[in-house]
């Protein structure tokens, strides 16, 4: 079967740079996307159980996310206390915000740089379409 591939509002073949983009650790995936949007949840509410089900994955996944980070950060990016009398709760360290600025800030350079590249492919062949 033959992929005809993305088409402009004419119909014709139309081409689109795309990318994603993460950080490797030790371990392997360090942070990403998922991850980053992760640790904005648990800051927003404060818990890994909320954060995960605002997310729609397990507490169990969420977790091992987290557990990987903090492995892999010289510091850690979330801190978690126990339940008890004034109930248990999670917290972002100023490593973790520091993680998730930097993050966006790569991210948004990244998306930049599919953009020009982008037009200076519409430049070079300009009988190429490229969908935005």
């Amino acid at each position: 079967m033959q992929n005809k591939g993305s088409r402009d509002k004419t119909g014709k073949s139309a081409y689109r740079f795309r990318g994603r983009v993460w950080v490797d650790g030790k371990e392997g995936t360090f942070l990403g996307y998922g991850r980053v949007v992760l640790l904005e949840r648990i800051r927003e509410h404060g818990s890994i159980t909320k954060a995960a089900r605002s997310m729609e994955i397990s507490y169990r996944h969420a977790w091992e996310l987290v557990e990987s980070m903090n492995r892999q950060s010289p510091r850690p990016l979330v801190e978690t206390s126990a339940g008890g009398k004034g109930g248990g709760g999670t917290r972002l360290t100023e490593e973790g915000e520091k993680a998730i600025s930097l993050f966006w800030k790569f991210y948004g350079d990244f998306q930049k740089f599919l953009a020009d590249d982008e037009k200076a492919l519409r430049r070079a062949l300009p009988g190429i379409r490229c969908l935005r």
